[in-house]
């Protein structure tokens, strides 16, 4: 869901940027960041942004500089020579009869006029709307062309997650293999751990019950269920991830199915070559469960 786009829009008064930026998100959480877009082209503006993104944490900037005849606003020539005269009579009667060379006088007054330049009310502001009817396909036309920018952004980002998570699906079965591999070891480790207890205890068994009972406790162990519902599940992973156009939250529930497999694998293993197997199977998972939060 990460991604970045931009465009531009060449409008008479001058340029609008549109910039768009997003990040992961459950759903479609839209900011728009500007504060020249018209109140009436904002619903149509998060319509067509959700219906592209479809989910994440999207904000949306659109910003306008003004050309240089458009930002050259016309100066109150009146109000600027009121100014200047009041002040300079003011001037004259607060110093007195002091005498004032030709160039003070000249610098003085320069440094007056400057000062009366900043003044707020001496521009002749008349505010412009930078969106109008007249130029909004253009502007529509830059958001899409942002929009585009994001998409193409997301799908080199998503190449790179595909490689990523589905490489790491396979390191999980093939640690499932590892785990199969050591299942006789195993049940031949209980067996000689059982008899060896027996034998400590110095105890007579019936030899017909103390097999039922080892059959029942090797029951209790067996992972072969697991083995297969994990392996389902990660098919099913690839299956999603190839064939959905946005298998984010559903890929998010296969995770947690095959986390459920992968610990009671674990709490089953009674073997430390599978239990080091089932510990690298959650790394794997959960390197995948943080990639698929930024996958769509």
């Amino acid at each position: 869901m990460t991604g970045y786009g931009k465009a531009e829009a060449a409008l008479e008064t001058g340029t609008l940027t549109v910039e768009i930026r997003t990040l992961n998100g459950k759903s479609a959480d839209i900011g728009l960041k500007s504060f020249i877009l018209p109140k009436d082209k904002e619903i149509a503006v998060r319509q067509k942004i959700a219906a592209s993104l479809i989910r994440g944490t999207i904000d949306i900037f659109i910003n306008f500089e003004a050309n240089s005849t458009e930002a050259a606003r016309p100066v109150n020539a009146e109000l600027v020579a009121a100014y200047f005269n009041e002040l300079k009579a003011l001037r004259a009667n607060l110093s007195g009869n002091a005498a004032v060379t030709p160039d003070t006088e000249a610098r003085m007054d320069n440094e007056l006029l400057a000062s009366i330049l900043r003044f707020p009310d001496i521009i002749d502001a008349k505010k412009q709307d930078v969106i109008t009817e007249e130029n909004w396909p253009l502007v529509d036309k830059a958001i899409d062309e942002a929009l585009a920018a994001v998409n193409a952004f997301r799908i080199r980002e998503g190449e790179a997650l595909y490689k990523d998570v589905t490489s790491r699906v396979q390191n999980i079965l093939d640690l499932e293999d590892r785990v199969e591999s050591l299942e006789g070891e195993r049940i031949a480790s209980v067996r000689e751990r059982l008899m060896k207890n027996l034998d400590e205890l110095a105890q007579k068994v019936d030899p017909q019950r103390f097999e039922q009972e080892m059959i029942f406790y090797l029951e209790k162990l067996d992972i072969n269920e697991e083995k297969v519902r994990l392996r389902e599940h990660c098919r099913y992973f690839r299956q999603v991830i190839d064939t959905d156009d946005a298998p984010g939250k559903k890929l998010g529930f296969i995770i947690q199915e095959m986390g459920r497999e992968i610990n009671t694998t674990g709490s089953k293993a009674n073997h430390q070559g599978i239990q080091q197997a089932v510990v690298l199977m959650k790394d794997e998972l959960e390197k995948i469960r943080e990639q698929s939060m930024n996958i769509l």
